[in-house]
C-alpha cells in the first residue's frame, strides 16, 4: 500500500517516525536536531514547572500580572527536600532576639518620616490560614534562564570580598558592590531598615539589589550564605518591578540554594507575604521615602535561621541542616547594594544601584540602610563594632557611613554606574 492510500493521521505519524529515524541516522542535519532539542527542552521545562507550581487552594491575580497561588503550608516546595520528608513545621521561633530597635520610638523630623509598605497582590485578595502565597512560575520565566538547571540561581562569585586586595579577583564576575560589613567575631543574625527604590537596569541580563548577607566559611567553594532584601531583575522576573527576595547557598552558588521558593530549602510559615512579589509603593527622588525592615537570626533552641519582614511578619526559616558553617554561626555580615556590570559596548553599565544617586546627596535622594544591628551569642541585638566599608569603584557606586540617635549605625550608598568619571 503506497503512502497516498494512507489516511492523514497515519501518514503524519509515519512521517514523524521517518523524520525521527533520519535524525538518529544523521540524514537530516541541524534543523532536525534543533527541533528535537526544542521538544526535549519544552518537556524539561514542563516537568520543572510541575515540580515548582504546587496545587493551589486559591489563586489571586496581581495587578502587575503575577499569579499568586495560595498553597497548603505542608505542600510547599521545601518539602521536596529528602531531609524534610518527616520534618515537623515550626510555626514560630522559640526565641526572638532581645533589644529590637523600636521603630515607634524614633523621633525623625517631618521631612524624614517614612511610610509603610505592602505588596501589589494584596489589592486583589489574601491567602487563607494554613496556606502560604507562592508566586507562580511561568514557562517564559524558565526559558529566560541559561538552562532549566540554572533557573532561580545566582551566578558564581557574587559575594563582595572586602579582604581581597586584588581588584581583578574582586571584579572577575562583573558584579560590583557598595557595602558596609563586620567580621572577626561569631554572629547569630543581622538587621537593617532599607529604603526601597526602582533602579533602572541597562541590560536584561543585569540586576540591581540591596540586601543583607549572613556569611559562614571562607570565600572558597564551601561558602555558606543567607541573603534577603529587594531587587530588580528582568532576567528572573520578566519585568523591572522592585521585589522582595531571599537567597541561600551552602557551596558558593555552585549547586545548592536558590532565590525565594524556587527550590527546596526555605520553609515559609507566613500567609501574607509572597517571596519574589512586587513591593509597593517605591521611594521617590525628593519625595516620600518608603522602607522595609529585615531581620535574620538563628533560633538558639532549634538552630534554624529565621527571617522577619517589617515589625510583625515572621516569614519562615532555613533549617540548620542545609548548611555546614552556618549550622553554628556566621563569621561575617554584609549590608549594601550589588549590581551586574556586563560592560555593554565595552563601557561600564549605566545600571543604577539603589536610587541611582551617590551617598553625599543624603536623605530623600540617596539610598540608605539604617538601624544596622547584629545578633550576638546571647541572642541580643547590638550595634556593630568596627563597621568597615567596601566598593570596587567608588566613582561608579559609593558608600558613606554615619551614626546618630535616631538611625543608630547607618549608611548611604549607591550611584548611577556609568558617568563621566566611570566609563
Amino acid at each position: 500500500m503506497g503512502l497516498t492510500e494512507i489516511s492523514g493521521g497515519h501518514r503524519g505519524r509515519i512521517l514523524k517516525g521517518v523524520l525521527f529515524l533520519a535524525c538518529l541516522w544523521g540524514l537530516i542535519s541541524l534543523s532536525c536536531a534543533g527541533r528535537l532539542s526544542a521538544s526535549r527542552q519544552k518537556l524539561e521545562v514542563q516537568k520543572h514547572l510541575k515540580r515548582l507550581n504546587k496545587l493551589p487552594i486559591k489563586t489571586i491575580q496581581s495587578p502587575d500580572g503575577d499569579i499568586i497561588d495560595c498553597v497548603h503550608i505542608s505542600h510547599q516546595p521545601a518539602f521536596d527536600h529528602p531531609f524534610l520528608k518527616d520534618h515537623k513545621i515550626q510555626t514560630r521561633p522559640s526565641y526572638h532576639p532581645e533589644g529590637l530597635f523600636s521603630e515607634n520610638k524614633m523621633s525623625m523630623g517631618p521631612k524624614e518620616r517614612t511610610k509603610p509598605i505592602t505588596q501589589l497582590w494584596h489589592m486583589n485578595g489574601k491567602c487563607p490560614e494554613d496556606t502560604i502565597p507562592i508566586r507562580r512560575t511561568k514557562e517564559e520565566d524558565v526559558l529566560r534562564a541559561s538552562s532549566v538547571k540554572r533557573y532561580g540561581k545566582k551566578k558564581h562569585r557574587s559575594i563582595p570580598k572586602p579582604r581581597s586586595a586584588d581588584p581583578d579577583l574582586m571584579n572577575e564576575s562583573g558584579h560590583q558592590h557598595a557595602i558596609a560589613y563586620v567580621q572577626g567575631d561569631k554572629y547569630y543574625g543581622a538587621k537593617a531598615t532599607i529604603n526601597v527604590w526602582e533602579p533602572k537596569i541597562q541590560q536584561p541580563n543585569e540586576f540591581s539589589l540591596s540586601q543583607i548577607w549572613v556569611l559562614g566559611g571562607s570565600f572558597g567553594e564551601d561558602l555558606n550564605s543567607i541573603e534577603a532584601g529587594w531587587q530588580v531583575s528582568p532576567d528572573l522576573y520578566g519585568d523591572n518591578n522592585t521585589r522582595l527576595f531571599t537567597y541561600w547557598t551552602s557551596d558558593a552558588y555552585q549547586a545548592t540554594g536558590c532565590y525565594n521558593l524556587l527550590c527546596s530549602g526555605f520553609i515559609q510559615v507566613n500567609s501574607e507575604i509572597a517571596m519574589g512579589a512586587s513591593i509597593s509603593p517605591i521611594s521617590g527622588y525628593r519625595n516620600s521615602q518608603y522602607d522595609i525592615s529585615i531581620l535574620i537570626w538563628k533560633d538558639p533552641k532549634e538552630g534554624h535561621w529565621w527571617m522577619q519582614f517589617g515589625s510583625g511578619y515572621v516569614l519562615g526559616y532555613w533549617p540548620s541542616f542545609l548548611f555546614s558553617y552556618l549550622a553554628d554561626s556566621a563569621s561575617m555580615i554584609e549590608w549594601g547594594g550589588e549590581v551586574v556590570n556586563s560592560q555593554p559596548d565595552g563601557h561600564h553599565t549605566s545600571t543604577q544601584m539603589g536610587s541611582g544617586h551617590f551617598p553625599e546627596e543624603g536623605f530623600g535622594k540617596s539610598s540608605y540602610f539604617r538601624n544596622i544591628q547584629v545578633v550576638d551569642s546571647s541572642n541580643n541585638l547590638k550595634a556593630p563594632k568596627d563597621l568597615g566599608t567596601f566598593t570596587e569603584q567608588s566613582n561608579c557606586y559609593d558608600v558613606q557611613t554615619g551614626n546618630n540617635g535616631d538611625w543608630g549605625h547607618y549608611f548611604y550608598y549607591g550611584g548611577p554606574g556609568r558617568n563621566p568619571n566611570c566609563t
